[in-house]
């Protein structure tokens, strides 16, 4: 698009530090964020998602295009236990600790309330809110008693505002909100910080399988800048989230977005 503004270079936010991002495969926002931190300057990252071949991909392109070759990755599903459990413990050993943790996962999709089944409703709950939890509560017991880290939580616009079709998804994402709010008061008595970003339409392949072109063209045309935003300006400001930059920030939900109606 013409007035996609110019993809900016790292400053150094998040230098000498360690990053956990879930979700990162393919050419959505947790690849864009894992990009992103990399260029920032972390030392580390460990990424994970469901998708083996997707997942090696990511990796050699980031090596590539960043030039960090510290990158690790993870095949997790979060909305397992035992495979967060494993996750987390692999990337505390792998990166000397995790000081950042990105989650990403989420599943989204339109379907009318009257015409949803239960294990629609309940997948997108567990894979878009769930997972956010139990990685939450698995990385809060290594980050606590160091007494430092960062999570950043990947909300939606859709957690403030209603759209036909998007009940489930909504839903999931004012869940979101709301952990990341109290979990943030609780992890704020052992130096962590907890924040999220609510995006309102980051266009990536990912987003163009699970909604229909119309109804991304409607959205996108509400934005103040008549465009969606690129999946690299939801990730600046994650980094930022994940910065110390944002030191006296938590519980906070960063709207991402242009919207005018």
């Amino acid at each position: 698009m013409s007035n996609v503004p110019a993809y900016v270079p790292g400053h150094g936010l998040l230098k000498g530090k360690s990053v956990l991002v879930t979700a990162a495969a393919g050419a959505g926002i947790g690849f864009s964020a894992a990009k992103r931190c990399a260029e920032e300057g972390a030392r580390a990252l460990l990424i994970s998602d469901i998708h083996e071949r997707r997942l090696g991909e990511a990796v050699e392109k980031l090596k590539a295009e960043t030039g960090l070759q510290a990158i690790h990755s993870m095949l997790c599903d979060v909305t397992k236990e035992d495979q967060v459990q494993a996750l987390v413990a692999a990337a505390e050993a792998k990166l000397g600790g995790v000081d950042v943790l990105i989650n990403n996962a989420g599943l989204g999709g339109q379907k009318r309330v009257v015409d949803m089944t239960d294990d629609e409703w309940l997948k997108v709950i567990d894979v878009s809110l769930n997972s956010v939890f139990r990685m939450t509560r698995a990385i809060l017991k290594v980050m606590q008693p160091r007494g430092k880290g960062v999570i950043v939580n990947n909300a939606s616009v859709l957690g403030w505002r209603a759209q036909k079709e998007q009940a489930h998804y909504a839903a999931a994402k004012a869940g979101v909100m709301a952990l990341t709010r109290c979990a943030a008061l609780e992890a704020a008595e052992f130096g962590v910080r907890i924040n999220a970003v609510s995006p309102s339409i980051a266009l990536h392949e990912f987003l163009k399988k699970a909604s229909s072109e119309e109804l991304l063209t409607k959205l996108s045309s509400t934005e103040a800048f008549g465009r969606a935003a690129e999946p690299w300006e939801v990730a600046n400001a994650m980094v930022f989230l994940a910065s110390d930059y944002s030191s006296y920030m938590t519980g906070e939900i960063l709207s991402v977005s242009s919207q005018r109606s």
